[in-house]
């Protein structure tokens, strides 16, 4: 069964059908319009199913912790986003707005790999920077994004000249990220569904020149076939993958979507575990993989790993705690997890993730 990408579609609430508005109630709609555009599309209606759902389930996983988590998942005025800068396209106004408008940088020694070419810049307060529209022939400036989504990327350490699968690469931050780390010998992002193959071709023409962009392969196939089709030729291969998002699922507009959602969850680590099985077999012997999601969901985070470690011989587990310890200053982490993984918890101040992350690399069979 072709399972689509775990991605809410956020849709606008229905009109109100009614007579028109008196000038004075027009003229009260308008200004409380024009106050709401302050706020932007972040004022969301909760779903309730799904927030039960999660109250039951990451309660028990996350214990007290669960409580601030939630605080940060279930008010999108306070989330933060991350500004990450497009080498091809720079700017340097553009750093000194950043840096007038109290915005850092994200990522700062000693961080077991951190390529001067990729600039991140955050801020502590809640709030957005203006999103650039995509032009045709015109590459934009920056890319907004969740900070704890560089994670995977900074774990994967790309090098120049290394052979790089993205297996479900929509809609492309990931990939933008990787080509501002280096220059990959030969650069292969896929994504399986219509959609969002097209939201990823166009993600790339918006950030990477031409001259570079000619030798970035963007394929539709299935993830799970991607092994059997391609043995053996990568050096990196990131497997995002399709994952219950729990920031957009707790924003679902449909009662009915969002619990189709929550009973096809149940599905997403047999998923997980086959793009897993399916990037280690294109994955070339010394070669490293990194796994990730946006979930806090064990079953889809760490279980699924533990599955993997247990099942295939030639994978081991890779020490990630270095470069976990080097960002704590920025990101807050789950206690008690493998030297192998991380799972960033959004908490006031730094509201960023959630994140899993985990690396493995390829042996020779035994």
């Amino acid at each position: 069964m072709r399972l689509p990408r775990a991605v809410a579609q956020l849709l606008p609430p229905p009109r109100r059908a009614g007579a028109a508005p008196g000038p004075r109630r027009a003229a009260a709609r308008a200004a409380g319009q024009l106050e709401n555009k302050t706020k932007g599309k972040l004022q969301k209606q909760i779903c309730q199913v799904v927030l039960d759902h999660f109250e039951k389930q990451y309660t028990t996983e996350l214990g007290d912790t669960w409580t601030g988590v939630r605080d940060v998942l279930t008010r999108p005025l306070c989330w933060q986003y991350a500004v990450l800068l497009n080498k091809f396209s720079q700017s340097a106004e553009l750093e000194n707005t950043l840096h007038v408008k109290g915005y850092h940088p994200a990522f700062q020694g000693p961080l077991p790999y951190l390529p001067a070419s990729l600039k991140c810049y955050i801020k502590r307060t809640p709030g957005r920077f203006p999103a650039q529209k995509h032009q045709a022939g015109k590459l934009k400036e920056y890319y907004l994004l969740n900070a704890a989504s560089l994670l995977p990327v900074l774990a994967l350490e790309v090098k120049d000249g290394e052979d790089v699968l993205d297996l479900c690469a929509a809609p492309g931050g990931k990939s933008v990220a990787i080509l501002q780390c280096a220059y990959p010998g030969q650069f292969h992002c896929n994504e399986y569904d219509d959609l969002r193959s097209r939201w990823l071709k166009q993600t790339m023409e918006s950030f990477i020149p031409d001259p570079l962009i000619n030798l970035v392969t963007v394929s539709q196939l299935d993830g799970r076939q991607i092994g059997d089709l391609k043995p053996e030729l990568y050096d990196k291969v990131l497997v995002d993958a399709p994952c219950s998002n729990d920031r957009s699922w707790l924003f679902s507009s449909d009662i009915q979507q969002a619990t189709l959602r929550l009973i096809q969850r149940k599905e997403l680590s047999s998923l997980q575990f086959q793009l897993l099985r399916s990037a280690i077999k294109a994955l070339r012997p010394g070669g490293s993989l990194v796994y990730s999601t946006c979930t806090l969901s064990k079953a889809e985070n760490s279980d699924v790993i533990n599955l993997i470690l247990n099942s295939c011989s030639n994978v081991m587990p890779i020490d990630i705690s270095e470069m976990a310890k080097a960002v704590s200053q920025e990101f807050t982490f789950l206690s008690g997890t493998q030297k192998h993984e991380l799972l960033v918890l959004p908490e006031k101040g730094r509201a960023w993730g959630p994140m899993y992350v985990a690396k493995l690399k390829k042996i020779l069979s035994i």
